[in-house]
């Protein structure tokens, strides 16, 4: 039985916007490009057009031999999750175009695999060719097309996929087995694995699993928020603001343009879980709601600003400043007892999503913990760290106990 990959993409320049898709066959022997096929589809979403690449390249492959079995390969995890059965399809857009790629062969001849847009150049290319003809106001022609002409060795190794996962674990590990039994190695990647210096024992591996990615997103504003007040969990519960709806939706559209989120939980006070819900409803996931990450308890400092508090109660103020182990006025949370609470909360999540890519909407008392956890900084660390509304950061945590902060405070997609 021949074997095929199909490699494809599809971009919008707006989201929605001036749309096109690119979709590649290769032979997966030898990384030879077999067809190619591309289309300007008008305005459409990011999600749209990557479909209606799949679908393309799925035809294309079913008319070179339709009883072969194709290896599927894309970059957005949305679409590689959903045709593979492991996340739910809810948006109404998405629905016809996966029950219309199920259609072109039977599903016992297709696997799907993500792979990172690096190394989907040859699509991302006829996409855009597609687009850039769509703006002169034509559509895509073979003849045109520069995409194969543009690929490199490396691209057509990438293409040749027998074993290539475990064939890419086995050289770094071979690698990393010639490697000082002084160093331990915490890999990302298996193509990009990082050394620290921290002492192990004979006959030490290292542990090239997928880590548990956390995606950290603070939740939008509040009423509360512009004017900095304390905001916990022992106070009035605000919802979001109308700032803080179209913050929701700002992050939701960009969340959904990487595609790389597989699961959702968020703490259960509101502001968190509309947010979680403007996020859940573009990417078709469901909710988990996790105590845990809800945020510190002010005590009586909610609802008041610094100011405020530094007039009303200036030694207890002054004792929190201190130490970490000093709590609010009032019976409110320490520091200390909620790194206590988000650490648990961590070690249950990291166990349950080992290998998975999770958005947390949580707070900014939570995000800061688990940041100054993951890097071993010391308490007071907490109060040099600046947490926007709205705002991304990312931590991966990996099976041997090790983590890596990827992220800090990302806004760029409120701008």
């Amino acid at each position: 039985m021949r074997e095929f990959v199909v490699e494809a993409d599809g971009g919008s320049r707006g989201n929605p916007g001036p749309a096109g898709y690119g979709a590649v066959v290769l032979d997966p022997a030898t990384g030879e490009t077999l067809a190619e096929t591309a289309e300007y589809i008008g305005v459409a979403t990011n999600n749209v057009a990557e479909y209606k690449g799949l679908v393309a390249g799925l035809k294309a492959a079913r008319a070179l031999d339709p009883e072969a079995k194709v290896r599927v390969r894309m970059d957005s995890k949305l679409v590689v999750e959903q045709m593979s059965g492991r996340w739910k399809i809810k948006h109404p857009d998405m629905k016809p175009l996966a029950a219309e790629a199920a259609r072109v062969l039977p599903s016992s001849q297709v696997t799907y695999e993500w792979i990172p847009r690096e190394r989907n150049k040859h699509a991302d290319r006829l996409a855009n060719e597609a687009m850039d003809a769509g703006k002169r106001g034509r559509q895509w022609e073979p003849s045109a097309s520069s995409a194969a002409l543009a690929s490199t060795e490396e691209d057509k190794r990438a293409a040749r996929v027998v074993g290539d996962a475990a064939a890419g674990a086995a050289k770094a590990r071979a690698a990393l087995t010639g490697a000082s039994t002084g160093a331990r190695v915490t890999a990302p990647a298996a193509s990009a694995p990082v050394m620290s210096t921290e002492s192990s024992s004979a006959g030490w591996g290292p542990d090239l699993g997928a880590p548990a990615t956390f995606v950290l997103l603070r939740h939008g504003e509040t009423a509360l928020t512009p004017e900095k007040r304390f905001s916990g969990s022992g106070g009035s519960d605000p919802e979001l603001s109308a700032v803080g709806c179209r913050q929701a939706d700002a992050v939701a559209t960009a969340l959904a343009e990487r595609g790389t989120i597989q699961e959702i939980v968020s703490s259960p006070m509101r502001r968190c879980r509309q947010t979680a819900q403007a996020v859940a409803a573009r990417l078709g996931l469901d909710i988990r709601i996790e105590e845990g990450l809800r945020e510190a308890d002010f005590g009586a400092w909610e609802g008041l600003t610094f100011a405020e508090v530094q007039e009303r109660y200036p030694d207890d103020l002054t004792a929190w400043l201190a130490s970490t182990k000093a709590a609010p006025t009032g019976g409110g949370e320490s520091f200390t007892t909620v790194a206590r609470r988000v650490a648990a909360t961590r070690d249950q999540l990291t166990s349950r999503y080992q290998g998975r890519t999770v958005l947390l909407v949580t707070h900014v008392t939570p995000i800061k913990t688990l940041v100054r956890l993951a890097l071993g900084a010391p308490p007071e660390s907490l109060f040099r760290m600046e947490l926007s509304a709205a705002s991304i950061s990312a931590l991966a945590y990996y099976a041997d106990g090790n983590a890596s902060l990827r992220l800090l405070n990302d806004t760029s997609h409120l701008r």
